[in-house]
């Protein structure tokens, strides 16, 4: 059973961790501040503390599968690597499709942001490499302490204009599967990862102040909010679903979010 390795042991990698070793692969992940994945030292995997901003090197075992899943944007990351991996996945974003409404499968990259053309770089380090590689785009991660159902709660979102922009969505226990599916398999390229319903911003803030039992949130201009708050995109997320044979547990914000609360 092949070594698995976590790059950036976060909110999505550290469930991936949990995953492969309840089947029995030797795990490592790295992080920055080691005591933040003790549960998993305690679950058995090898815990290494690894900042990019630092020099030095990362020495993981020779024929590993490896989740990149470091965040920022910063190439030369396999440079300071030390062992030759299998395979590696990275986990990207649809922030590469820039300012294209409806992305599936065939939709090109077309950055618009200086974030978002640093992260297509990675993925082309990524898919550049000696080792078979797959590169997973996922829309917006959502879930437990995460997501709108927590923003509206503590009264920070907001809608961007009228809220009829369209935001695709994952919930972040299936992106966990996506990716370990990945790891296991032969598939590469690079691919949108989303669940089966897009919706408008104010389509899901009214689901939320419903669920939650809270007003709407106020409306401000488009153009005072993060780029990633601005986006109107419309993600199709089955093409890799096929191929990696995943069945959604949380297949539309709806479950997703009853769940996460």
């Amino acid at each position: 059973m092949p070594d698995v390795v976590i790059l950036g042991c976060g909110y999505t990698g550290r469930r991936v961790a949990r995953r492969m070793l309840h089947c029995g692969h030797r795990v490592m992940v790295t992080v920055r501040n080691p005591s933040s994945v003790e549960d998993l030292r305690q679950l058995g995997a090898r815990v290494v503390e690894f900042d990019l901003t630092q020099a030095g090197s990362l020495e993981i075992p020779d024929g590993a599968l490896v989740l990149h899943s470091i965040p920022g944007f910063a190439t030369g990351l396999f440079s300071r690597i030390a062992g030759q991996p299998r395979r590696v996945v990275y986990l990207s974003t649809t922030g590469v499709y820039g300012a294209v409404r409806d992305v599936d499968e065939t939709t090109s990259p077309d950055p618009d942001t200086e974030s978002a053309k640093q992260r297509l770089a990675v993925e082309e380090e990524v898919l550049g490499g000696h080792w078979s590689s797959l590169v997973l785009r996922p829309a917006a991660i959502y879930g437990p302490g995460r997501g709108i159902h927590v923003s509206m709660r503590e009264g920070r979102f907001q809608l961007a204009g009228t809220g009829d922009n369209f935001v695709s969505r994952i919930h972040v226990g299936d992106l966990a599967a996506h990716a370990e599916a990945a790891l296991l398999s032969e598939v590469t390229g690079a691919y949108p990862v989303g669940d089966e319903l897009p919706c408008t911003s104010r389509e899901i803030a009214e689901y939320c102040a419903q669920l939650l039992g809270v007003a709407m949130p106020p409306s401000v201009p488009r153009d005072t909010l993060h780029e990633t708050r601005r986006a109107d995109r419309r993600v199709d997320g089955s093409a890799i679903r096929r191929l990696l044979n995943v069945t959604l547990q949380y297949p539309t914000y709806r479950e997703g979010l009853a769940a996460s609360l």
